[in-house]
């Protein structure tokens, strides 16, 4: 049986464990978020999420402006809890888009949510009228440009999404990638069911687990019953990817479904020509391969319909009320959470850090705040050098200089997460600052001069990381491999661009990179 929600008295504690400054941003208590599925985020579902302490979108795709009224006047009326309303560009008519964008204006619609490919223009709009952004994307080419064209806050979609599939990388390997480069608030979606889940992408450093099946799958959803029951008999394995439900959406693009005759090659060829009607809602004929899924409003025949669903369905075993999935998703969030910290302080890579602070002897205490101001000073010059080889590998046709663009910004990814993992292995929150260096480096119009100047960066995190390594106690060898392997890839990276370039000498770091990197130099938040 699970367990029950949690009682009043538990709620303040499991808030406070669990908040985060994406929930500030937003406006919720909880950062759970609930997906903008076309069609299934209704008024209905959107209050009930909202009441529970997340955050709700409405899913409005292509949906009519006065729908678009009556839904928000309709969410009014359940809660004053703040909303947004889930729009994608790509999949609207540009008439019927612009319309939708007034309408939010209008009504003064709190946030946005944005999917698909990435419009600045869209993103610009809406900002000039004071309304939040926040943009689902599933690269992290995508979650530069969003964040550089204004979006206040992204969403990061795995392959494990049910649903249209942005992302075509697994949720924890893309979030990481992101965050490295990430300079607004970032959330987690892709096959999040449960609490467990949801405690994984809140310790690897999302704001925030984004939930669609999960919160499909509720009394409260607008999904029919047909597709309600479908999810609750699923297991996690059942789902696959597929591009034949593509009417009203850009072509070739891959939906996540449970099987059914259509996925089967029983209903014919996806791509032929004419379209087959196979339900109604409310006069509008739903087609055969058409995006549609089953809604409370429609008839049909359903069977045939997409019957979108995360890799995580295997994990949601019935339907019950929003609200108390909400709460048993953020109780046992709460827990996991709790037990990862706790066993954090015993199996820390540096003993002493399971202590408080107060109680750790004054030399304990000292070293390991030396150690965690050295690996926040990595991280932010870590963070600067992806963000800076992310755009610099756009600016080249030299096949062997891009190839070693992006392998050093592969590596600084990796540096980034490896760096957080230690930092909260401290019980301490890394740092979402990036380092002055990259402003400084950004503003070198030269590639090749630009490349220099990023290696006498790399050098000055060689010189650093040495410092560190002298730090580490000779028992914590964990800590002391990671960063030793950090150390070897800096500097096979910075003969690498030596060759690249025609340079010569020993790597040595240079003094404007020592001055850009140090955090009290300045920094890009």
């Amino acid at each position: 049986m699970p367990n029950p929600p949690p009682a009043d008295a538990h709620r303040e504690e499991i808030e406070q464990t669990l908040h985060t400054p994406l929930c500030a941003l937003l406006g919720c208590r909880l950062p759970l978020v609930l997906a903008g599925m076309g069609g299934v985020a209704r008024s209905e579902l959107v209050a009930a999420v909202g009441e529970a302490g997340g955050f709700g979108f409405l899913g409005m795709v292509r949906e009519p402006v006065a729908l678009i009224r009556n839904e928000v006047a309709a969410v009014r009326r359940l809660t004053a809890r703040p909303f947004g309303v889930n729009l994608i560009p790509a999949a609207t008519d540009p008439a019927l888009l612009r319309d939708q964008i007034d309408a939010c204006v209008a009504l003064r619609v709190p946030v946005v949510g944005l999917f698909w490919d990435v419009s600045p223009n869209v993103i610009a709009r809406l900002r000039e009228a004071g309304i939040r952004v926040v943009h689902q994307v599933g690269s992290v080419a995508d979650a530069d440009l969003a964040q550089e064209s204004g979006a206040d806050a992204l969403i990061v979609q795995g392959i494990e999404a049910g649903g249209h599939v942005r992302g075509l990388r697994p949720l924890t390997e893309l979030l990481a990638e992101v965050l490295a480069v990430a300079h607004v608030p970032v959330a987690a979606a892709g096959g999040i069911a449960d609490g467990v889940d949801v405690a994984r992408v809140l310790s690897l450093g999302a704001q925030a687990a984004v939930l669609g099946t999960a919160l499909a799958a509720t009394t409260d959803s607008f999904a029919h019953d047909f597709h309600k029951q479908r999810l609750v008999d699923a297991r996690g394995s059942d789902t696959l990817l597929t591009e034949i439900f593509h009417i009203n959406w850009p072509p070739r693009c891959l939906v996540r479904v449970l099987p059914n005759s259509a996925t089967r090659g029983e209903r014919g060829d996806a791509f032929g020509e004419g379209r087959t009607v196979i339900g109604d809602e409310q006069g509008r004929p739903i087609y055969l391969f058409s995006t549609d899924s089953p809604l409370r409003s429609m008839t049909g025949d359903f069977e045939a319909m997409a019957l979108y669903a995360g890799a995580g369905v295997g994990r949601v075993d019935a339907v019950v009320p929003a609200a108390e999935r909400i709460a048993r998703l953020a109780a046992e969030a709460a827990v996991q959470l709790r037990l990862a910290s706790g066993r954090a302080g015993r199996a820390s890579a540096v003993c002493y850090a399971e202590e408080p602070e107060a109680r750790q002897a004054p030399d304990a205490a000292a070293r390991r705040g030396e150690i965690l101001a050295r690996l926040d000073e990595l991280l932010e010059a870590e963070r600067a050098g992806a963000r800076v080889t992310l755009r610099s590998v756009r600016h080249t046709d030299d096949v062997p200089l891009r190839a070693a663009i992006e392998a050093i910004h592969h590596d600084e990814v990796r540096w980034c997460a490896m760096l957080s993992r230690l930092i909260r292995g401290l019980q301490a929150t890394p740092s979402t600052r990036t380092g002055a260096f990259y402003d400084k480096a950004m503003a070198v119009e030269d590639l090749r001069e630009r490349m220099d100047f990023l290696n006498r960066g790399q050098g000055w995190v060689v010189k650093k990381l040495r410092e560190l390594l002298a730090l580490i106690p000779e028992g914590e060898q964990a800590m002391r491999r990671d960063l030793d392997e950090m150390l070897v890839a800096h500097r096979t990276n910075i003969e690498r661009v030596k060759g690249l370039l025609g340079e010569s000498g020993n790597g040595a770091p240079a003094s404007a990179p020592h001055a850009a990197l140090s955090p009290q130099a300045g920094r890009r938040k």
